[in-house]
């Protein structure tokens, strides 16, 4: 029995031998392969190390004998302003006898700094000793990821509160979570909080259309994001405004929708210009009404209904009476106050289905709807002309206009836009040439007059390389009865005829063939000019200048070009301009003036008194010459009220140091007056009607003894 119980005294022995040494086997391992260090040490000033895991020295650098030998103490190679914070939070542990955790940096052997999580607890050792034992881990991979993780929410909350652009998160069902001051201003909110408050709903309390918010929620479900997404929403104030999102919905972990996010602009401006863009390719910009374009759309819509109901389907031209008179006199800005006026009346006289367009100029074109009543029509054409006849003042002039009116019927005189738009024109023409202030419907008549307009559009167009267009000279005279200039006028002269001045000049302003014939009047004028006997040397020449020869700002160049290539000095040269070009300041007319007068070339002001200039622009424009216009020179010698405004532009002009031609003299008496009345020149047929070059030369050499007698 004694053998029996040592020997199960000897087996218990080797069993907890084994135990202790596999326990001492296993601590090791764990120790060896510990992701850090694990330690003892006392309590006391120096944190004492007693044990020390060999993880250390992949952890601070230093082997675990230099910490267990005093060599290195770990409060040493703990960053300075972390002592305090680990000392004290270890001691508040063991006093209450509890775990302590605590995260502080170290500075490794090789100078990195790393951050470390120290987990402890007090513990009595075999001699009855409190020490502490723990664990210490690098956790700088995680410190680092939350500092940068935290960096970038800072970043993006500095980005997100003080962007420009409109930055928002909301829930799915429409909700604002957050919103900037951009967001804020931007829908007239005093703040973020602000909108999130008194926006309940997207839906209802942004959006004009509620139905926008759903179309966002339909594209972010299939699309996970909207780009330019334009909506109108309303502002805070009522106003609305136009807005483009971009957006992404935010997922959690299980894909689940977290709440939407994104950014606003506004793009209010450009839906504007967008708007204007689309307004100006349909609509006449001076007066709002519909263009050609739209014009022809309206009435090819008219012509499909009208095809359906039968209908007849009235389309009027209105011309205006003398606008040309209005513009030349008050000038372009008076001009276009007119047309605004009278667009104004036009519409208000209408209904609301029938259509008002401005065609061009002074021309509009109504379309009347659906009318088979004639005795209808013709009542709504008195209307209209009695809408623009009603005076009307612009600035300090109460003006009176008419209206020419041509009328085209669908489907009598023509069953296409094109051609009822023809037709139309062409009863108006002949409205016109009957006596204005008519209205006329369309007869098949008419077709040789509008046909008679184009062939003499058509023939203009060669009459230069046909050399049909020539220069006639009608002589200025002096006092003294002897010549001191003359004026170059165009003349056409067709196989058939010649076409009055008034008649085709017009048409070149309209179709820009204007330029051509200037060009050809200046060039052939200055080459005349330079080749005229020595006798004729110096008389001086005049051209006339349209107004249209301004607009591109080329007219100095032509004039210098013209001089040079010819010889002629500049100071032979003057050019004629009119009254109402004065008043264009926008073509650039005064630096243009100025350019050309200081070459030397004379600038005349022609028809002088039938129009409105301003007393500041003979003295701002560089006008050496007034031209009394003939309608004044004609009545002077028969009219009182003639003969006083003549003696005003005289005494007008010698004020301001200008010379005084007075054009159209056909009788002795008007000379005998304008004489007195203080005239410097005199040009009319009393003297010479307007003759081609070789005419006037002879002329001049002639000198007629009747004009030495007549001085």
């Amino acid at each position: 029995m004694f053998e029996r119980f040592r020997s199960r005294r000897a087996r218990r022995g080797v069993h907890e031998r084994w135990k202790r040494t596999d326990t001492r086997r296993v601590l090791d391992v764990l120790f060896r392969n510990l992701d850090g260090m694990a330690f003892r040490c006392a309590i006391d000033a120096d944190w004492t190390m007693r044990f020390v895991s060999d993880g250390c020295e992949a952890l601070t650098g230093y082997p675990a004998e230099d910490f267990e030998r005093a060599r290195v103490r770990f409060e040493t190679i703990t960053h300075p302003d972390d002592r305090r914070q680990v000392r004290d939070t270890i001691m508040a542990a063991v006093e209450y006898g509890r775990n302590y955790r605590v995260e502080y940096r170290i500075h490794a052997a090789d100078g990195r700094e790393k951050w470390v999580l120290e987990r402890g607890l007090a513990v009595t050792d075999e001699a009855g000793e409190l020490v502490l034992e723990g664990i210490v881990e690098d956790i700088t991979d995680r410190v680092m990821a939350q500092l940068q993780q935290a960096e970038t929410e800072l970043r993006y909350r500095s980005i997100f509160e003080n962007s420009a652009i409109g930055m928002f998160q909301t829930t799915a069902d429409g909700r604002y979570i957050a919103a900037n001051r951009a967001l804020a201003a931007l829908y007239g909110y005093d703040s973020p909080l602000d909108l999130i408050e008194r926006i309940a709903d997207i839906s209802t309390g942004l959006y004009v259309d509620a139905g926008r918010r759903e179309v966002f929620r339909t594209l972010i479900r299939n699309e996970g994001v909207v780009h330019d997404f334009e909506s109108e929403v309303r502002r805070a104030d009522g106003e609305r405004i136009w807005i483009s999102e971009n957006a992404h919905a935010v997922l959690g972990p299980d894909g689940e929708v977290l709440h939407y996010e994104g950014t606003v602009i506004d793009i209010t401006a450009r839906r504007r210009y967008e708007h204007e863009l689309e307004f100006r390719a349909t609509h006449d910009v001076l007066t709002g009404l519909p263009n050609r374009n739209l014009l022809k759309d309206r009435l090819a819509q008219a012509i499909h209904h009208a095809q359906r109901s039968g209908h007849r389907v009235p389309v009027a031209f209105v011309d205006l009476d003398n606008f040309k008179l209005v513009n030349d006199s008050l000038g372009h800005p008076a001009g276009d106050e007119l047309l605004r006026t009278i667009a104004a009346r036009l519409t208000e006289t209408l209904r609301c289905d029938d259509t008002v367009a401005r065609y061009g100029g002074d021309e509009f074109v109504l379309v009347l709807g659906e009318q088979d009543d004639v005795q209808a029509t013709l009542s709504t054409l008195e209307r209209i002309r009695a809408a623009i006849a009603q005076p009307l003042r612009i600035g300090a002039h109460r003006l009176h206009v008419g209206c020419s009116i041509g009328v085209a019927l669908y489907p009598d005189d023509g069953d296409s836009v094109d051609l009822l738009l023809s037709h139309a024109d062409a009863a108006m023409y002949q409205a016109k040439t009957q006596g204005k202030g008519c209205a006329r419907f369309y007869s098949r008549a008419f077709d040789g007059v509008s046909s008679e307009r184009l062939a003499l559009e058509s023939a203009l167009h060669s009459a230069l390389s046909l050399g049909q267009i020539d220069l006639y000279y009608q002589p200025r005279v002096g006092l003294d009865g002897r010549p001191r200039g003359c004026e170059a006028l165009m003349r056409w002269q067709r196989p058939d005829g010649f076409v009055p001045p008034d008649r085709f000049i017009p048409i070149a302003e309209e179709t820009g063939l204007i330029g051509s014939l200037t060009d050809f009047a200046l060039m052939r004028a200055c080459a005349d000019a330079a080749a005229w006997p020595e006798t004729m040397r110096a008389l001086s020449v005049s051209v006339n200048i349209s107004s249209r020869m301004f607009a591109d700002g080329t007219l100095p160049e032509r004039v210098r070009h013209a001089c040079a290539s010819t010889g002629l000095p500049p100071q032979r040269l003057e050019l004629e301009i009119t009254e109402s070009l004065l008043a264009e300041p926008d073509q650039g007319v005064g630096e243009q003036l100025h350019e050309i007068r200081a070459m030397g070339v004379r600038i005349a002001l022609d028809d002088f008194g039938t129009g409105y200039c301003a007393l500041a622009y003979l003295r701002q424009f560089p006008i050496d010459t007034l031209k009394v216009d003939r309608a004044f020179v004609l009545e002077c010698d028969q009219s009182d009220d003639a003969r006083a405004l003549v003696r005003a532009i005289v005494s007008l002009g010698h004020s301001l140091g200008l010379g005084l031609v007075a054009e159209g003299l056909e009788r002795a008496s008007q000379l005998g007056e304008l004489a007195q009345l203080g005239c410097d020149e005199f040009q009319g047929y009393m003297f010479a009607a307007p003759m081609p070059l070789a005419r006037f030369i002879h002329w001049f050499a002639s000198e007629p003894a009747e004009l030495r007698d007549v001085a």
